[in-house]
């Protein structure tokens, strides 16, 4: 090399590259530093951006007169070579200046040509990158330096030297050349307007839309179309990192649109066509053909690609489509993976030579400085490499992610009713999220599974190159702790296993309770639930506990590892009767610290290698569901009557498969069978069907629509690709605006819209809602009555304009008056002309249907007229014929409603979100969150966490620090015996280093002959590290085993507090919150609290430590190091600061658009029979994309944000070990330092960055599991308290009378709400019977909440036999009333816990109850009272719940029960029943009821008519009835038209 440049040159070989000639700097130093050096660095930098497309934008003057310089530099460079070579070594040697001159006039053509790319790109409209100017400028000191030396020379303008006269002219043209680059450079390029003609938002502040206005083409789209330069160091990235920074990243619109090729709708469409593929290659070979019909396909009609034959659905292979879509990407990564990982390997070998260098005394510096460039190059290069590994793997991911998810999606709007029943919506949820996860990281460890072998056998041979066959004791030892950590691995497993079992039944039970959570408070069960809570929690913590500490284990025996080995190793060596040497003490423990790597991270990557196993099983078991197959289920030859709307004939059908029937125990649902011998609707006919609860009427509308399985027989219905306009019992209500929820995706008809609401009378409802038809309706539409949830989802059924409607007993929630009104404008009204299919209880109002069916068990027990079958349904209202003549009834003053909601639910303070949106912490998780968590695990322990941690890593560095001192000693031993310096090149094969830190450098002493005292050297220093090895690794236990005590003790706490809380809270709480907000405390935030945080927190601490330890380390073995670590350490806080900001932001918006994908899809389930009936199946899973495609974008970003950071840091790094190579270098040619630290600095130096990126990865990580610390604590301190005190001891029968009084009660449901009671005042006495009457929102529910005390009165008084209700304890005063309220709860769990869940009864009395209540017989038909009821007792009908509801209230011995509409959906003959029972069993009871069917308090003493939260009227209902103008009076005529 020194020849080399000697003769370029023209110089001595001995000082090749002179820096100072006579005074003045060198002309070849001058020429290969400061100007070749400079010019090579700015041709790579510009050809980075040769690939810049263009946007087809013309360029600006000030780009032109850059690109005009710059190739007229290269044109003077070229010129100059020729005086050059004529005047031969005037000035220098010729290929000198050829070299220099080539480079120079190469790299301004390059430049040129990639400013022309820039000019006619994006970056046409901003002055370029600013990277690239400046790099134009450092050839600068090189021209000034030659200018100079003219100048002082004197030959610049000598006509003795033409040559140089010339040359210096040339010179000088350079320069102005340059100065007018730069003058154009500084040149405005574009004006504001400019900007805005382009559409892109380039500037970084504000893009140019509208704040609200989503407008996807201003939105910036990540990484397509940058420069290579852009994509290695992620530099597109910057604008978004400096929005972050100042904190402007706020709203989804502020991220990237994903790149083209990550678009969910391309991935999609990608995705599809492939399983299009995979199932046609199916099944050509089971030649078996079937053609999809159009409906099956598209909701809309129409058939598109996607849309696979029936039969080959069931087995295409899940994984097979996921390979053919995107295998070849997925194994290509490989190589960037290997070449990683090859040059991970050269950093050891490097530092090896170099310390060899060190210690020799012969060595030339130029292999010095070779292998100073080779540990910069090669690090460099590696840390490329692994981050565009790590980003191409993150993409790949999201779009495996988007085509299962979106798949998942499209396959449950296809899957038939009852086979979609096996799964709960809980567990079809969890595919989209647990599952689907699983499947992503198994991308990420896939790569692991063939490289972690290439690493170790790599390892393997270098180990046996150093100690030969004695490497295989060490490695047996190594293996045969694989098994053991295997069987830990499945211990940890297995418990992991049983503890998300616990949690499961937890969270399921959380979401009972608050879903029933008012009728809990109601009953005072809050106690109960509690308690089963708790079981499950402790169960469950007793597994975590398992896991924690199996975990500790884990950690322990891996830390343990590398000294057992080692100490293996040495004593197999010495037993092979070789002599220890400290080469071979240092490189075998370096080799053995490598080793340590793969063999812990494979039983992990095996792990999730197996659990993606079983998630692709569940998933796939999901897949080869049967899908609905509307061609095999409805005839398609129309009959030969045209009139038919619909027919069937000797149709038979079950809710279960016919082979699954025989299997089912007889406790289960779907034991109903449905027989139908001859059905046909005319078309425009009004069809009522009556019969009793349970006889099967929603069964026939679930027949038409084709959502049960038939078993034979044939269904027609004409205009089958329309729909159904359908109306459920259990109105379907989407969480979104009243009129989004009516439009359900038509286009709004202002016209069409008017005359439906006015129809469903829901002109009156909307204006008192908050923000009329734009209110936000609740989850299932919560924060609605259960009448304008029923008329909403008749309004929305009228407004798609379909043929055929099935309404399944609209009426049975609304009040006489508005079920007239329904009647009469719309099933009399708007849909006159259509067919209409009506289930109702309600008899009275279908006299006048064209036809009825009376139907029992599943069969039509008869049809006819109206005339014909309503006498055979006993129980006809009384009242029949009070004057008839009344026609023109007393007008009704209906505009004073003041509110119109359901009592229970409050409009909020801002007007059209009943919800407040969930609030999302700005800026850093603040002091607080850490202290809570700190105080949760208790001072002492924390305290002593964080002392035993510092005890492991002293020990550790001091072990460290105790090798590099024994070979130090060594050397200088060696340097005094005769071949000190052998010149010969160490064998690359010592290796020495090792992830964790230790590297030692070695030099060859195999030639030097061991001084006699060496053995015993060895031995002392051996025991000594053996010592201190030991120490460190008791540390480490004793740390392990604190922190999962601690940990667990934290998370323990946490739980209880939080459920505590949340049991007081008031029932206002939770209707403003929805209950998935709440379930998600208890779920995902204390999953992280328990599993997650201290995982993390564990690595985060260590880091720390770890970090510290080693700037000790480093700075005391090179001092000098400290000049370049602050400047990097101001870099580093820096650049972590600027991530931490955008980072956090990124991650709160990705779990904000992670809500949606899940809302949307349980939505979508409950709702699945309205969407397909409908035929709304497509504009879903459109619905489905966006929301998928929304989460994807804030993934996506926040993703590139870590391997933006990750880059910078490794840069970090590389700066590190080539200042330390350098500082080495010079330190020995000054003869100073000492090897042996110097290979100690090295060692930690190149495990440097991965250190930094672990530090602020596990920071931000952690610092992002704070934030559910964080939520939970904001729950155990801000939520609204039920008052938990006690004024007045009450004796243990109170209220042993039963007398009711309200006195001047005023109630709002918030400051600033009209008052929902105002100022009423009611006596009822002892066992009096009052009937509650009034319009929709007038207060009568309020009445009973008032008496509960579930919101608390503003003034007033409710005495209970004279005590004041607001005195006495609230569990107490609810304990001694009785309520059935309005939604019949029911719990999962048997049919006894559900009627007595403190088992204060014994089974006789509860089979009484159950046989007044007449459900006795149900209840033995399904398996007696241990058989259980399902989610929220489902196996029920709604009237059979209601009933369970009203054995409850029959069982507590209360003196004062309230019935709020208890009998809504309970046909008229099992009503009568009940009133008689009430009528016996509460004989001596007070009763207030609450009723819209008239005729259940015809009979009751007095009726209380409630209008607009006032008492109207109070009397009995005989008087009342007789007056006129009343409005009773008004109400009874209503009800008999």
């Amino acid at each position: 090399m020194e020849n080399i440049l000697a003769s370029l040159c023209g110089t001595s070989p001995e000082d090749p590259l002179p820096v100072w000639v006579h005074g003045s700097i060198g002309h070849c130093f001058n020429q290969l530093t400061l100007s070749v050096i400079p010019h090579v660095i700015l041709a790579v930098v510009s050809a980075c951006f040769l690939g810049t497309p263009s946007s087809g934008v013309p360029c600006r003057p000030s780009w032109g007169w850059r690109i005009a310089t710059s190739f007229l530099l290269a044109g003077l460079f070229l010129a100059d070579t020729i005086p050059a070579t004529i005047s031969q070594q005037e000035l220098g040697p010729v290929y000198l200046e050829v070299l220099a001159n080539g480079t120079a006039a190469v790299t301004w053509l390059v430049h040129g040509f990639s400013l022309f790319m820039l000019c006619r790109s994006i970056h046409g409209f901003t002055r370029g990158p600013a990277a690239l100017a400046l790099l134009t400028l450092s050839p600068l000191p090189s021209f000034i330096i030659t200018l100079v030396w003219y100048c002082q020379s004197g030959i610049a303008w000598s006509p003795a030297h033409p040559g140089a006269s010339t040359r210096f002219a040339i010179l000088c043209l350079q320069l102005a050349s340059l100065l007018a680059y730069v003058v154009s450079y500084l040149f405005p390029t574009a004006g504001r307007q400019d900007f805005l003609s382009i559409n892109y938002s380039w500037q970084q502040d504000q893009p140019i839309s509208e704040p609200g206005i989503p407008m996807p083409d201003l939105q910036r789209v990540a990484e397509d179309g940058e420069s290579w330069l852009s994509h290695f160091f992620y530099v597109w990235m910057n604008p978004l990192m400096k929005r972050g920074y100042q904190q402007k990243l706020n709203q989804l619109q502020d991220v990237y649109v994903l790149p083209h090729q990550l678009q969910a709708a391309r991935v999609c469409d990608h995705f599809y066509s492939c399983w299009q593929k995979k199932a046609a290659l199916q099944q050509a070979d089971e030649e078996t053909v079937s053609l999809t019909s159009p409906i099956i396909a598209g909701g809309d009609g129409s058939s598109d690609a996607s849309d696979s034959p029936h039969h080959a659905q069931e087995a295409v292979c899940l994984l097979s489509v996921l390979h053919a879509a995107f295998g070849l990407r997925f194994y290509s990564l490989g190589l960037l993976k290997l070449a990683g990982n090859l040059l991970d390997f050269s950093g050891p070998l490097l530092l090896n030579l170099l310390v060899n260098f060190m210690e020799s005394c012969q060595e030339p510096l130029s292999h010095g400085i070779l292998y100073a460039l080779g540990l910069f190059a090669g690090s460099f290069l590696g840390a490329l490499l692994r981050s565009q590994f790590r980003y191409e793997m993150n993409k790949m991911a999201l779009m495996v992610r988007a085509a299962v998810i979106s798949a998942i999606y499209r396959k449950a709007l296809r899957v038939s009713s009852a086979s979609l029943a096996r799964f709960t919506v809980g567990e079809i949820v969890n595919f989209m999220s647990t599952d689907t996860n699983r499947l992503i990281n198994f991308c990420r460890s896939f790569h692991e599974l063939w490289s972690l072998p290439v690493q170790f056998a790599i390892t393997l041979y270098l180990l046996y190159q150093q100690v030969g066959v004695a490497f295989l004791g060490g490695v047996a030892l190594a293996l045969l702790l694989v098994p053991i950590n295997k069987i830990i691995a499945d211990s940890i497993m297995e418990s992991n296993k049983k503890m998300l079992k616990h949690k499961d039944t937890r969270v399921k039970l959380m979401t009972e309770f608050l879903c029933g959570i008012r009728v809990i408070k109601f009953y005072t069960w809050e106690k109960h639930f509690s308690t089963r809570i708790k079981s499950c929690r402790a169960k469950e913590l007793q597994k975590l506990r398992a896991v924690r500490y199996l975990d500790a284990l884990c950690v322990y025996m891996w830390a343990a590892l590398p000294v057992v080995v080692s100490i293996a190793i040495f004593v197999t060596y010495v037993l092979l009767g070789h002599q220890l040497t400290a080469t071979k003490v240092f490189t075998a423990l370096a080799l053995v610290g490598m080793l340590i790597l793969p063999l812990n991270g494979f039983p992990w990557v095996l792990n999730a290698i197996l659990e993606a196993k079983v998630s692709l099983d569940r998933i796939q078991q999901f897949f080869e569901l049967m899908d609905q197959d509307l061609e095999a289920y409805y005839a398609l030859d129309s009959p030969s009557d045209t009139a038919t709307a619909m027919e069937m004939q000797c149709a038979a059908f079950s809710w279960v498969p016919v082979e699954e029937e025989s299997t089912r125990q007889p406790s289960s649902t779907g034991t109903l069978q449905l027989h139908i011998e001859n059905l046909s609707v005319r078309k425009g006919m009004l069809l009522g069907v009556v019969g009793k609860v349970g006889s099967g009427k929603s069964s026939l509308l679930a027949a038409i629509t084709g959502e049960l399985i038939k078993q034979g027989g044939r269904v027609y219905v004409c205009d089958l690709e329309q729909g159904f306009g359908v109306a459920t019992q259990e109105p379907w209500i989407q969480f979104t605006t009243v009129r989004k929820n009516i439009l359900f995706g038509r286009e709004y008809d202002a016209r069409l819209y008017e005359e439906v609401l006015e129809a469903c009378a829901l002109s009156e409802d909307l204006n008192i809602l908050p923000a009329s038809d734009q209110t936000e309706v609740g989850e299932n539409g919560v924060t609605l009555s259960g009448g304008q949830k029923a008329r909403i989802a008749l309004a929305r059924a009228i407004y798609q304009e379909k043929e055929l409607y099935l309404l399944d007993d609209p009426l049975a929630a609304v009040d006489a008056d508005v079920a007239n009104h329904i009647m009469r404008k719309c099933i009399f009204g708007v849909l006159k002309h259509k067919t209409r299919v009506l289930c109702t209880h309600r008899t009275e109002f279908l006299e006048k249907a064209d036809a009825l069916l009376l139907m029992d068990n599943g069969r039509i027990v008869k049809t006819g007229t109206p005339a014909d079958i309503l006498p055979l349904i006993e129980a006809f209202p009384k009242f029949k014929d009070t004057d008839k003549g009344h026609k023109d009834k007393a007008p009704i003053e209906q505009g004073q409603e003041e509110a119109i909601k359901i009592e229970t639910e409050e409009p909020t303070q801002n007007n059209n979100l009943i919800h407040k949106e969930e609030e999302k912490k700005e800026g850093a998780v603040a002091f607080q969150v850490y202290k809570a968590y700190w105080m949760a695990m208790g001072s002492c322990l924390a305290i002593s966490i964080l002392f035993s941690l510092f005890l492991m890593q002293v020990s550790r560095n001091i072990s460290d620090w105790w090798l590099s001192y024994w070979m130090s000693s060594i050397s200088q031993t060696a340097n005094t015996s005769v071949m000190a310096c052998s010149a010969s090149l160490p064998s690359p094969e010592l290796l020495l280093f090792s992830t964790a830190g230790v590297i030692s450098p070695i030099q060859e002493l195999d030639k030097t002959p061991a001084p006699p005292n060496s053995s015993v050297d060895v031995n002392f220093y051996l025991i000594v590290y053996g010592t201190i090895a030991g120490a460190n690794s008791l540390f480490t236990i004793i740390r392990a085993f604190l922190f999962a005590y601690g940990a667990l003790r934290a998370a323990a706490v946490i739980h209880d507090r939080l459920l505590q809380r949340v049991l007081k809270a008031t029932v206002t709480f939770f209707d403003t919150t929805p209950t998935g907000r709440i379930v998600n405390r208890f779920s995902s935030d204390l999953y992280c609290v328990d599993d997650s945080l201290p995982f993390i927190l564990n690595i985060f601490l260590a880091n720390i430590y770890g970090l510290l330890g080693m700037l000790v380390i480093m700075t005391y073995g090179l001092p000098w190091i400290g000049l370049v670590l602050l400047p990097l350490a101001v870099v580093y806080f820096f650049i972590q600061r600027y991530y931490r900001f955008t980072s956090r932001e990124l991650k709160r918006l990705c779990s904000v658009t992670l809500s949606p994908i899940y809302t949307h899809f349980s939505e979508t389930l409950s709702g699945l029979s309205t969407i397909r009936a409908m035929r709304a199946t497509k504009r879903f899973e459109l619905e489905n994309q966006l929301c998928l495609e929304q989460n994807q974008r804030c993934l996506f970003a926040s993703n590139t944000v870590m391997e933006w950071l990750d880059i910078r840091l490794q840069m970090i790094g590389v700066a590190v070990v080539t200042a330390i190579a350098g500082i080495a270098i010079i330190q020995h040619q000054r003869k100073l330092g000492n090897p042996g630290l110097v290979g100690l600095a090295l060692s930690y130096a190149l495990s440097v960055t991965n250190l930094l990126s672990g530090l602020i990865a596990s920071f931000t990580h952690t610092e992002m599991l704070m934030v559910s610390v964080e939520r939970t604590e904001e729950y155990t301190t801000d939520i609204p308290m039920e008052p938990q005190d006690k004024l007045v001891q009450v004796s243990a029968d109170w209220p042993s009378e039963g007398l009711v009084e309200f006195q001047q009660v005023v109630l709002a449901y918030r400051a600033g709400l009209p008052n929902a009671l105002d100022g009423v005042s009611f006596t009822v006495y002892p066992g009096e019977k009052l009937g509650i009457v009034g319009r929709t929102g007038s207060g009568k529910s309020t009445l009973f909440l008032a008496l509960f005390r579930m919101v608390e009165i503003k003034s007033g008084q409710i005495l209970l036999d004279g005590v004041d209700s607001q005195l006495v304890g609230l569990e107490e005063l609810r304990s001694r009333l009785a309520i059935i309220p309005q939604d019949p709860f029911l719990f999962s769990g048997s049919i006894r816990e559900n009627l007595d869940p403190q088992g204060k009864w014994v089974d006789a009395e509860l089979r009484e109850v159950l046989e007044q209540c007449h459900l006795w017989d149900a209840v033995t038909q399904m398996g007696g009272l241990d058989s259980e009821l399902g989610e929220r007792g489902k196996s029920l009908s709604v009237g059979q719940r209601q009933l369970v509801c009203l054995a409850r209230a029959l069982l507590t011995q209360a003196k004062v029960l309230c019935i709020d509409e208890a009998t809504a959906s309970v046909d008229q003959k099992t009503d009568q029943l009940l009133q008689q029972t009430i009528r016996q069993r509460f004989a001596d009871k007070t009763v207030l009821t609450i009723a819209h069917r008239l005729n259940t308090i015809l009979d009751s003493d007095r009726v209380l008519v409630m209008q607009a939260g006032r008492v109207a009227e109070l009397d009995s209902p005989a008087r009342l009835s007789q007056k006129d103008g009343s409005l009773f009076q008004h109400l009874l005529h209503s009800r008999q038209q």
